[in-house]
């Protein structure tokens, strides 16, 4: 079992079992680097399946839009879900719009153009699911 493509800092709790299978995969959200993303949202990524040895085919993150803003318009190859933890705001799928809050899931088609605007004073929190797992090149930002 390869381990290059992780850090000391990635892992915090690893289980593997006698014949080398991973069991067991704890990451915490403090422990990962925050990065501003191609739409403009604050990123922390938890899981992706090329950067962890973990069985998944979908990549998960926490993503943050702050007080007042919004992120770019884009679109992704993969279907993607997105889970209010935090916050109010309003999301673009297409041509329709609703508003989203804290314990709201919103599922995201393939190819469908989404974007999501903070209109609160306080930060817009949520997790990111993409299935197939997320990769740059699958995905298409649009100047607003």
């Amino acid at each position: 079992m390869s381990f290059e493509r992780l850090s000391c800092r990635d892992i915090l709790y690893e289980k593997i079992d006698f014949p080398g299978r991973m069991m067991m995969f704890v990451k915490y959200l403090k422990d990962c680097r925050e990065f501003t993303a191609g739409d403009g949202s604050i990123l922390r990524e938890l899981l992706h399946p090329e950067k962890a040895v973990i069985a998944a085919r979908y990549s998960l993150a926490h993503a943050k839009v702050e007080a007042g803003q919004r992120t770019k318009p884009h679109k992704l190859k993969s279907s993607e879900v997105y889970y209010v933890t935090a916050g109010q705001g309003l999301m673009h799928i297409d041509q329709e719009s609703f508003e989203v809050g804290p314990e709201c899931a919103i599922y995201i088609p393939p190819n469908a153009v989404q974007y999501i605007e903070n209109r609160e004073n306080s930060d817009l929190k949520f997790l990111c699911i993409v299935d197939p797992a997320w990769r740059e090149e699958d995905e298409e930002v649009f100047d607003c």
